[in-house]
């Protein structure tokens, strides 16, 4: 008699595919992140002139630009492993909106882009300590790296019309939205398994280092 196949809903095979699927996730945004320096503009650098470019660039920026994702993919997976729910990821993509708004009227905040850096490090030292902040610290966080990455996420709409500008910040409301949802869900199935703390800790430690490697950019350029 055959012995009976394995099903794929064994505990093992569950967590075999876990590990590799966030394995592959923290390796594509290293290697992106260790090439030529992305751009961080969807329309090649013009300023989005329709609600249709409008929309796409919203929708692509949060993605090409490996910071920004690196940052929400974290912060959502921070989220999910500290039992806090998707409440402060969505307070965040509401703050990166405010950040854009503020940018378009000339008063985004200073050093955003050393800001956006410096948060990616700080997440992925957080996930590779497995520390805890209480919650009136996270919303801060959320609160400052929200604008700071929404200052950098409105140079792709300084000058457009009103138009593409809303479309784009729905884009990017929706982009960021799914991606900070997605890795919150993550981040509470990983919490459920045995030794998360080491399942989770080299994801952090690539964080960390890609949130350094554009501070250093950021740093030397200026």
């Amino acid at each position: 008699m055959h012995e009976p196949c394995r099903s794929i809903h064994s505990p093992g095979v569950v967590v075999m595919s876990r590990e590799r699927a966030m394995t592959l996730l923290a390796a594509a945004v290293a290697v992106a992140a260790a090439g030529p320096a992305l751009a961080h503009h969807p329309m090649g650098g013009a300023t989005p002139k329709t609600l249709m470019e409008g929309l796409l660039s919203g929708l692509g920026h949060p993605i090409i630009g490996i910071d920004h994702l690196a940052f929400i993919v974290g912060f959502g997976l921070l989220a999910g492993l500290s039992g806090v729910g998707v409440r402060v990821p969505l307070a965040f993509v509401a703050a990166s909106l405010l950040g854009v708004l503020a940018e378009v009227a000339g008063r985004g905040l200073p050093g955003a882009e050393l800001i956006v850096a410096g948060s990616v490090v700080v997440v992925g030292i957080v996930m590779a300590l497995r520390a805890r902040a209480p919650a009136m610290v996270s919303a801060a966080f959320a609160l400052v790296a929200g604008l700071a990455h929404g200052t950098a996420f409105a140079e792709a709409v300084i000058g457009a019309e009103t138009t593409p500008i809303v479309a784009y910040l729905a884009g990017l409301a929706a982009v960021q939205g799914l991606l900070a949802a997605a890795a919150t869900v993550m981040g509470e199935r990983v919490l459920a398994l045995p030794d998360a703390g080491a399942r989770i800790r080299p994801a952090g430690i690539v964080l960390a280092l890609i949130g350094a490697t554009y501070l250093v950019t950021h740093l030397v350029q200026a």
